[in-house]
């Protein structure tokens, strides 16, 4: 019981002779008080648990003052591979966020679904009949009359405008989803 209580005294007696030096010490490398005094108590902790295995004639401040040492270097390398990673985060982070404003300045709305709309307007007219067909295309696409179109293919007005509305009809079908755009670019649908 003497024994422990004497140890007990040694140890208070180090901390306070050497306490303040020591977190003066690491504060120098590491730069942040609380951070210092941590390794400074951690490191004279680490000597007491230890104090049994070393040589009687240790120099136990030096010792103490290895250990900081070796626990400041460990707290920068962690500092410095944490201030790496969290830079390269930031850099994927702000090429990520560079790749979606340029891809998004680049983007044409208009144009994209403009090829879309223009694939699904020749697939269905492919699917119409002949003369639907023919009719749609030289109504929209050659901007004839229907009175020229009559004349063309020697058919009455009526009849034209009957294929139009046909090819019209099965369009509006096949461009539902669409129209929302439609309303937006017209010429789309031309």
């Amino acid at each position: 019981m003497e024994e422990e209580k004497h140890c007990i005294e040694i140890f208070n007696q180090l901390f306070t002779n050497y306490k303040r030096k020591f977190v003066h010490f690491a504060k120098t490398y590491v730069n942040d008080i609380a951070i210092a005094e941590d390794i400074a108590i951690e490191s004279m902790i680490d000597y007491w648990e230890n104090r049994n295995s070393l040589p009687a004639d240790s120099n136990i401040p030096a010792y103490i003052l290895t250990i900081i040492k070796h626990k400041c270097l460990n707290y920068l390398q962690r500092l410095r591979t944490t201030e790496k990673v969290t830079k390269y985060l930031k850099d994927c982070s702000d090429w990520e966020l560079d790749l979606r404003i340029s891809t998004l300045e680049a983007c044409n709305p208009e144009r994209i679904f403009c090829d879309e709309i223009q694939e699904i307007v020749k697939e269905t007219l492919q699917k119409l009949p002949p003369q639907t067909r023919e009719i749609f295309i030289r109504s929209r696409y050659n901007n004839q009359s229907h009175k020229e179109i009559a004349e063309s293919l020697k058919i009455s007005t009526k009849s034209v405008e009957f294929h139009l509305t046909k090819a019209l009809k099965v369009l509006r079908i096949a461009l539902k989803d669409y129209f929302p755009i439609l309303f937006f670019f017209p010429h789309i649908y031309r």
